[in-house]
């Protein structure tokens, strides 16, 4: 009984996320105008075979696995001492560590477009250093991409770790020592198993944001090293082809429900494990 209520409950929202994306998904192959789903679907065809779009698509779910992965390893340790510590100042810290989510993304890349440029404090300190003799072209780079991502998404991960981890009994923990195993083998066998699901719904958010962010790829990323958000805007407001638009848009989507469906299952098996 309380399930179904529960479910009832849940039916407004769900439909309301139901007509907000299957209705854009929808229009992606009937809504340009003057173009058929024909000419969609040929267009997606080519771009799955030309080696320029292949080069977008590869970086693309490239550099998104890498903010990923670095996201995960970053975030996951933070999250863990953040929800075992019993310090007043961990809520503080916990505060601190996901207020960039309240800042514009612009804000924050922008940040970065200071510490890269030619001139950036970035630059200035390796010369400084005697590390190089010039300071080196770091704008406009992947790299500069998967930083401002990392810095973009890396609360996101934390946030979800912490939920997860916070789930953990802590008693485990010290029934595990206990029985005479180390604070080490503790974590890798109790902590990160029981907060794998956290971890990749954590994951999951962060790659998909990262293959559809547009403002930190474009200010960081430039013209030379274009990802799939920035050539949709490239094609639906610069060279006006819709049909190059709407395939890109699919490609996105299919890459988020790809991710979105295999770290279900990964999730299933590791609640039924």
């Amino acid at each position: 009984m309380v399930s179904r209520r529960t479910g009832l409950l849940a039916l407004p929202g769900l439909a309301l996320l139901l007509a907000g994306f299957l209705i854009p998904s929808i229009a992606m192959l009937f809504a340009p105008p003057g173009v058929s789903p024909v000419d969609i679907l040929e267009r997606l065809g080519g771009m799955l075979t030309d080696p320029f779009d292949l080069a977008i698509i590869g970086r693309t779910v490239g550099l998104g696995l890498i903010v990923t992965v670095i996201c995960i390893v970053l975030g996951f340790p933070i999250a863990y001492l953040l929800a075992r510590s019993t310090s007043r100042w961990a809520g503080v810290l916990l505060a601190l560590a996901i207020f960039p989510l309240l800042l514009s993304n612009v804000v924050r890349t922008f940040g970065w477009l200071v510490l890269l440029g030619s001139n950036g404090a970035i630059g200035q300190l390796l010369t400084g250093l005697g590390l190089v003799d010039r300071a080196p072209q770091l704008l406009y780079t992947e790299l500069a991409i998967v930083l401002g991502l990392t810095q973009l998404f890396l609360p996101l991960a934390i946030i979800s770790c912490y939920s997860a981890v916070a789930q953990v009994d802590p008693g485990l923990d010290d029934a595990a020592r206990g029985l005479g195993a180390g604070r080490t083998r503790t974590f890798w066998g109790i902590v990160v198993p029981l907060s794998a699901p956290g971890m990749v719904v954590a994951a999951t958010l962060v790659f998909a944001g990262s293959v559809t962010a547009y403002t930190t790829p474009y200010l960081l990323g430039g013209s030379s090293q274009r990802m799939l958000s920035t050539q949709l805007y490239s094609y639906s407001s610069v060279t006006i082809d819709w049909a190059a638009a709407s395939a890109t848009a699919i490609i996105m989507t299919m890459l988020v429900f790809a991710v979105s469906g295999l770290s279900a299952v990964v999730a299933r098996r590791g609640a039924t494990s």
